[in-house]
């Protein structure tokens, strides 16, 4: 049996294609596609960042042709020998595994940290690891599952896996009660980081971002203040707001050099500053900042560990404005459209598929 799928071959070139239905071997699950997001790393690979595929610098990561999507979400349709026991699941469940597929041997795994995992085995980018932008998907042996509650419809499932990466970078800046803290970025991510901060119950909130109807955005997410870098002098009015000091965590979410710069100026001296982005290009900075002149500690954050359950439960629950987040909603056969609205992010912030082009009007 054939289903539909996308398929990466090259930077924009993914191709709408025929692909055998995948094969359920010992401890897999079937899986039918309901929905699956457009990340803003599927749209920097579209868009041939050297991070995908490799420069002098980077080793090529993502290994084409190979069907993308890892924000993805869907129905069991099958289950290997095994994958009951394994997972707790039944046909017909609600189910989404997280993005990554950990080996369970390396260094990183054995201490927790699987992430960071060596193969680093990621939904979307490997061979092992078809994507999501298909009819169906293989959640494949050693994948971390989640069972998903029916009452979370499919487009917001589709938020699941960037808010749990919104809340790892949020648990990274370690907020405390006095923090005064800044998100720059309302994209996805950002919005999510703003709407896991405010749950931290830090002194103050501050977002940033280009575009107000964003910033009107996270205003609903928890922002106590708001500012748009294109109408103020943000660092200033940061350090009004704080006193002169700055603020005590910043969390980077845009992947642009500029917010880096701008958190270097504005973060206190000792502050933390968690980077979590992906650059279409190298960033420069001054690192005598980062050292003699404040002691800053620099955390970097990769994926979601453990943070899936948390992520479901704020969107069961309400906590995050999910239908204002998710802006656009494609057929499949859309994806390009799709691909460039994100890397076009002035009018959108989620953008999400659907293999079944009914469910767009769900």
């Amino acid at each position: 049996m054939e289903m539909d799928c996308v398929v990466c071959h090259a930077p924009g070139d993914y191709r709408l294609e025929k692909r055998p239905v995948p094969e359920v071997g010992d401890g897999d699950i079937l899986i039918k596609v309901l929905a699956v997001g457009i990340c803003a790393g599927d749209a920097k690979c579209y868009a041939g960042a050297p991070y995908f595929w490799g420069d002098d610098d980077h080793p090529q990561y993502v290994q084409p042709p190979v069907i993308p999507g890892h924000e993805f979400f869907g129905e069991v349709v099958k289950l290997g020998k095994g994958a009951v026991e394994m997972h707790g699941l039944v046909v017909g469940d609600h189910a989404i595994a997280e993005q990554i597929v950990p080996c369970g041997m390396c260094r990183l795994c054995n201490k927790g940290s699987y992430n960071m995992c060596v193969p680093h085995d990621v939904y979307g980018f490997k061979q092992k690891t078809q994507g999501a932008m298909a009819t169906y998907m293989t959640y494949i042996a050693g994948s971390i599952v989640h069972k998903v509650p029916k009452s979370i419809p499919a487009w917001q499932a589709a938020y699941i896996e960037p808010l749990a990466c919104a809340i790892h970078a949020v648990e990274l800046g370690n907020i405390q009660f006095n923090d005064v803290v800044v998100v720059s970025g309302c994209g996805p991510l950002g919005l999510g980081m703003v709407a896991t901060a405010k749950q931290k119950t830090p002194v103050k909130l501050i977002a940033l971002d280009l575009y107000d109807w964003k910033l009107d955005i996270a205003k609903k997410c928890g922002a106590d203040i708001i500012l748009n870098p294109n109408k103020c002098d943000v660092v200033e009015e940061v350090m009004k707001i704080t006193g002169g000091y700055g603020c005590d965590v910043y969390i980077e979410a845009t992947g642009h050099p500029s917010s880096v710069k701008q958190g270097l100026k504005m973060i206190i001296r000792q502050g933390r500053f968690v980077e979590y982005s992906v650059f279409g290009k190298e960033t420069s900075v001054d690192w005598t900042i980062i050292s003699d002149a404040k002691e800053i500690t620099i955390q970097g954050g990769h994926m979601s560990p453990h943070c899936y359950p948390k992520a479901i439960s704020m969107i069961e629950r309400g906590q995050v404005p999910i239908k204002d987040i998710i802006t656009h909603k494609y057929p499949m056969t859309d994806v390009v459209k799709g691909l460039e609205m994100v890397n076009n992010s002035a009018n959108s912030i989620k953008v999400v598929l659907f293999p079944n082009a009914e469910d767009v009007d769900k």
